[in-house]
């Protein structure tokens, strides 16, 4: 829990003191927890699926990243697909920020979902000035730490940690149990022989009904990945609700997402 130096405005986290509440670029810019290794120690003792999927996610010899900085752009389903680009910093050690800009009939709306040391927090304003949403609690941290877990593909260093507990239903679908705040969950891949990530899925906890929170299968199926310094990551994905069901595609997905570009420290 963060400690408020009120005067200063800023907190200490895991032993930093940081901004409290830090822009995208200040989460960049955070002290990195220095557990580097080369090649990944996490590989040898795993199953053989998540071995694969590891060793093609993390080239041999890559030092094992604290921080990805990622630029994308791609649609997002507001009852209709409407364009946005954004950045996003995710830290293994203090959560993620996800700053966007989203086009509609000619307005721009700007805004961020955040995740920092457990807490959520989502505010999104036309032109920059107007509030249209904002929204945080206890329910919008379950379903940001959701979120979190999934994207986890675009630092895979992450599921190194010796906290990931890897386990596989066969030789292309491993699995590993995260846990990021208050939950913890089973993310669970499928993969080629290769070791190409084809599709991700868990229980996220959310209302995608517009009613009362629950777990709802969530997840992604991937259709590019790319090489960026070392880490082949997923760089054109389909996102949403529902996930392995037909509602996945007539009401489920709600996010489409190309990557860009990737910057790992």
């Amino acid at each position: 829990m963060p400690r408020a130096n009120a005067s200063a405005e800023r907190v200490i986290w895991n032993g930093s003191a940081v901004a409290k509440n830090p822009s995208l670029d200040e989460l960049w810019d955070l002290p990195l927890p220095g557990y580097y290794h080369s090649p990944p120690p996490c590989v040898s003792p795993l199953p053989e699926a998540a071995a694969r999927y590891l060793e093609h996610a993390i080239a041999p010899g890559t030092r094992l990243a604290s921080s990805v900085r990622l630029r994308m752009h791609g649609q997002i389903k507001l009852k209709q697909w409407l364009p946005f680009t954004a950045e996003q910093v995710i830290h293994q050690r203090y959560g993620m920020i996800w700053k966007a800009a989203v086009r509609r009939s000619g307005m721009i709306i700007r805004g961020f979902d955040r995740l920092l040391n457990g807490k959520a927090a989502m505010k999104w304003k036309l032109f920059g000035l107007i509030p249209v949403m904002s929204a945080s609690g206890p329910d919008i941290d379950r379903s940001a730490a959701g979120r979190l877990m999934a994207e986890s593909v675009w630092l895979p260093s992450i599921l190194c940690a010796n906290n990931i507990i890897w386990t596989a239903r066969d030789n292309l679908h491993p699995c590993a149990r995260l846990v990021v705040g208050t939950e913890a969950q089973e993310l669970s891949f499928s993969i080629d022989d290769e070791g190409r990530l084809q599709n991700l899925h868990l229980q996220r906890w959310g209302n995608p009904e517009s009613r009362e929170f629950h777990y709802v299968s969530f997840g992604g199926v991937v259709e590019e990945e790319r090489a960026f310094g070392g880490y082949t990551i997923p760089t054109r994905l389909r996102v949403g609700w529902h996930f392995g069901t037909d509602r996945f595609e007539t009401e489920g997905e709600f996010f489409r997402v190309t990557i860009d570009d990737a910057t790992y420290r």
